[in-house]
């Protein structure tokens, strides 16, 4: 009997909304909630990063060597102990050990259900409307992630814990979806190709590293280019998630947490959407040169430390977020030899990781000594003298 694989395709998008539900996205509330300083809680994202970094290429080399289904599996089965642990830890310790299994639950399914997904189109040659399916795919992650986010800003003042109820019942459910899919069956050749390209493409630490530092080194108009979206996607992450202890330290309501949060997914989107006109009016590195400008208002916390300005900064940051990775994925394209590319985009993404996991920890506990609007302000101010230093920015290439 012939396997229908299409179906596949049904079952990774239920997979993709409930692996992706944002509920647990109110993570730094829950740990101060929790009883965490926000220097514990840095630490427990610089954990997380650590960890997703170690177990990349070994997470890559176990989805070469099993099958999807039982990847997927592993990775949903971890995500839930991940969520348990959360639920009923009462020690830095215990939080940690969760991020770290967060993180490999993370690493398991990134790539293999889009795998899976592309393999299943095969046997019928509909691989042309991969892209289609993946576009697809994109829109249900920002959805779940939201509504997750919405639906855990309602619990913020009331059983907090139940968002990690929720998490594993989700998570459940996904496990479920996984056991619908079925392993599609690779053909001798497409083996072979993948084994090739596993060979060429995927580095192992060390190499990454080496290959990394050899060619930022030749390279300073590309690494200052990195360096500068690694420091805007900390300054946008770090305000993302260290203002949700303002939210809650200012007593906002659950409503009035999943408004805040649904305006600034709806502005993010539109932003988006509207940014590839935006390319077409203004060279790439033209635009690249102004996403300093947002930061200036940082500065601004310093002397103004209002409630108002604070919530604009968010929205404004959130935007900002959104539209950093697709402008400088573009402009990397188009600098970088194709031979080089892959290598290249890790590198982006280390850098970025390198930052967080110094950085951020360091960020949660200067708010803990001089306040949000202080810290903030200092980075802003940090930022712009940093970018008006000729041999770094990239004012001129």
């Amino acid at each position: 009997m012939k396997i229908k694989y299409h179906k596949n395709i049904k079952y990774s998008y239920y997979y993709s909304f409930f692996s992706f539900f944002g509920v647990t996205g109110l993570w730094v509330m829950y740990l101060q909630h929790a009883g965490l300083t926000l220097f514990e809680v840095g630490l427990c994202e610089s954990i997380f990063h650590i960890a997703s970094f170690l177990f990349e290429v070994p997470s890559g080399l176990l989805a070469d060597r099993f099958s999807y289904r039982k990847v997927l599996v592993a990775g949903r089965v971890v995500s839930i102990l991940s969520a348990v642990i959360m639920l009923f830890a009462h020690s830095f310790w215990l939080f940690a050990f969760s991020f770290i299994l967060s993180a490999f639950s993370y690493n398991l399914q990134s790539g293999t259900i889009d795998a899976l997904m592309y393999d299943s189109l095969i046997e019928n040659q509909q691989t042309s409307d991969f892209p289609k399916i993946i576009s697809k795919t994109e829109i249900i992650f920002e959805v779940a992630d939201t509504l997750g986010v919405v639906v855990a800003g309602f619990f913020v003042h009331w059983h907090f814990e139940l968002t990690y109820v929720i998490a594993i019942l989700v998570g459940m459910l996904a496990l479920v979806s996984v056991l619908f899919l079925k392993e599609p069956l690779k053909n001798n050749q497409v083996q072979t190709d993948t084994v090739d390209a596993v060979k060429e493409a995927e580095l192992t630490i060390v190499e990454l590293i080496k290959s990394s530092w050899s060619i930022l080194k030749k390279e300073k108009f590309l690494r200052n280019l990195m360096i500068y979206q690694a420091v805007i996607d900390l300054i946008c992450t770090s305000y993302y998630y260290y203002y949700q202890s303002i939210m809650k330290s200012n007593g906002f309501s659950g409503f009035m947490i999943s408004g805040i949060i649904i305006i600034s997914s709806v502005m993010a989107v539109l932003s988006i959407s509207v940014t590839p006109r935006i390319t077409r009016c203004f060279s790439q590195l033209t635009i690249l040169r102004f996403l300093v400008v947002p930061i200036l208002g940082l500065i601004s916390l310093m002397f103004f430390r209002n409630e108002i300005i604070m919530l604009l900064l968010f929205m404004i940051l959130r935007v900002l977020s959104a539209v950093v990775g697709p402008l400088f994925s573009n402009y990397y394209n188009d600098l970088i030899e194709s031979k080089q590319r892959a290598t290249l985009l890790s590198v982006a993404s280390v850098i970025f990781s390198a930052f967080m996991i110094v950085l951020f920890p360091v960020i949660g506990w200067l708010i803990d000594q001089i306040g949000f609007a202080i810290t903030f302000g200092v980075i802003g101010i940090a930022t712009c003298a940093i970018t008006c230093v000729k041999k770094f920015l990239i004012i001129t290439k």
